[in-house]
């Protein structure tokens, strides 16, 4: 229908312009929460201490790729990954609780999944009420994304031997996406 190719429309151009603008932005803000985050990276390196980051060591060659939803990564097996890095994701997948369940599947035992991700604010602020009051449209013009998504609530419901998460904010306590959780999770 018109209504479908409208919405592809704006998911497959306007969308990403928009996300390619404020992304560098968004990512200055970040930038040292990011970099506290990673520093213990080689804490959960595989049992033979070998680490590789793919953005350290630019002559390495992806030997498979895969593309996958994340509510179903049927591809990788089971305990394979030692770390799985989840950053402004959760918010517009269709079923979280089905994709934690997922990446605690696919990591190691000693495996850590890290996360940063806008969430929802405390439900007597006023910056929940404009959560709520725009979260409708924000989902259509941002591509399944929620401004009130309940993630730490869903990180706590799963079976991690360890939960390392604090909340902060990005932007000013006003702006709808300004309420973050960062941090990692153990299997």
């Amino acid at each position: 229908s018109g209504s479908e190719q409208l919405t592809t429309w704006h998911c497959a151009k306007v969308f990403p312009h928009i996300m390619a603008k404020v992304a560098s932005i968004y990512y200055q803000k970040v930038y040292k929460q990011k970099q506290e985050l990673f520093s213990n990276l080689r804490q959960f390196a595989s049992p033979s201490g070998q680490l590789t980051l793919l953005s350290e060591n630019q002559h390495l060659k992806l030997e498979r790729w895969v593309v996958a939803s994340g509510e179903d990564l049927h591809q990788i097996p089971d305990g394979a990954a030692d770390m799985v890095v989840c950053t402004l994701v959760l918010c517009s997948v269709t079923d979280i609780p089905r994709v934690l369940r997922e990446v605690l599947r696919v990591l190691r035992l000693g495996g850590a999944f890290y996360f940063l991700e806008h969430v929802a604010a405390d439900h007597s602020s006023w910056t929940y009420f404009w959560q709520k009051v725009c979260d409708p449209a924000w989902k259509y013009f941002g591509d399944g994304c929620s401004l009130s998504r309940e993630t730490q609530k869903e990180l706590e419901k799963m079976n991690f031997s360890e939960l390392n998460l604090r909340r902060i904010h990005v932007t000013p306590y006003w702006i709808p996406t300004s309420p973050h959780i960062i941090g990692y999770a153990v299997k």
